[in-house]
């Protein structure tokens, strides 16, 4: 083991095998059940990524599960029995799942010290939490250096993202605030953003293509918030459901529009956002670089 201090994470980080293996970076699955049946987040399921994906309320509409203390314990025992003294379990926002209240009750009856972040975000604006983190750790910080860090840097992420109707979010449940577009969310195409670890509606646009450029905006604005003095690299995500040519476009647009040291990287969301979020889903995180 590289680190005495382990970090742990959740379905939702969606990243990728190889960098959680190299960090030795724990990632307990989510689940998402359909007709009867559950997957883990990071099975396939086609009827929760491709672009006929059931709408929320229909006979077959897909729904997600979070992990259960168990599961959390099973995961922080399997690393003491590995050699950690101690984990950083780090998570999707408390407001948008159950998960992290999982993680905290597994931790009261941890047999070593654990200590539980909520990332206050999803998707990449989590899992660039926990490489920032699990890069401390790697360098041999102490438990509170890893959970410091994964605070800083999810404090420092900015989140931004299009769907093509709000009609997945609404009735899964995970709109928040953005409700107060729901008299004309048909007409429009929403632009949200996470803040204070909710979904929150940020700007109405009329056409598809002024919100993806209205995206690529928000994100330049970012990255030059993220590294106010022009110095350090930025790290942008564009994520992405059922959207890869959007997504590639909008990737190559923004490795042409922002200044200065940057790192873009490309990824398709798995089945738990997808059951949220819908297809076509379409988002960018931008944060320093900490790891």
């Amino acid at each position: 083991m590289a680190s005495s201090v382990v970090v742990v994470t959740d379905s939702t980080a969606y990243l990728p095998p190889d960098t959680t293996s190299r960090l030795d970076v724990t990632v307990v699955p989510l689940q998402v059940i359909v007709n009867g049946q559950a997957f883990d987040d990071t099975d396939a399921c086609p009827e929760t990524t491709s672009t006929s994906a059931p709408v929320p309320g229909s006979g077959d509409s897909p729904t997600t599960s979070r992990p259960s203390p168990a599961t959390f314990g099973a995961a922080y025992e399997t690393a003491k029995a590995a050699g950690a003294e101690a984990v950083v379990s780090i998570h999707l926002s408390e407001h948008l799942s159950g998960t992290l209240e999982s993680a905290r009750n597994a931790a009261a009856g941890a047999s070593l010290p654990v200590e539980v972040v909520d990332s206050g975000s999803v998707g990449m604006g989590l899992g660039f939490a926990v490489l920032a983190a699990a890069s401390t750790a790697a360098r041999g910080g102490t438990a509170g250096d890893v959970a410091e860090t994964a605070r800083r840097c999810a404090a420092a992420c900015r989140s931004f993202f299009y769907v093509d109707t709000l009609e997945y979010l609404r009735r899964g449940g995970r709109i928040g605030a953005a409700a107060s577009l729901l008299g004309t969310a048909l007409l429009i195409k929403p632009l949200l953003h996470i803040a204070d670890g909710v979904i929150a509606p940020l700007e109405k646009v009329r056409t598809a293509s002024r919100a993806i450029a209205r995206l690529q905006d928000l994100a330049v604005e970012a990255a030059a918030q993220v590294r106010p003095s022009g110095e350090g690299r930025v790290a942008i995500a564009v994520q992405h459901l059922g959207a890869q040519t959007r997504a590639d476009t909008l990737a190559a647009d923004l490795t042409r529009r922002v200044p200065g040291p940057v790192d873009i990287t490309v990824t398709e969301v798995g089945a738990v956002i997808g059951a949220h979020a819908g297809p076509g889903m379409l988002g960018v995180t931008v944060a320093p670089v900490m790891w």
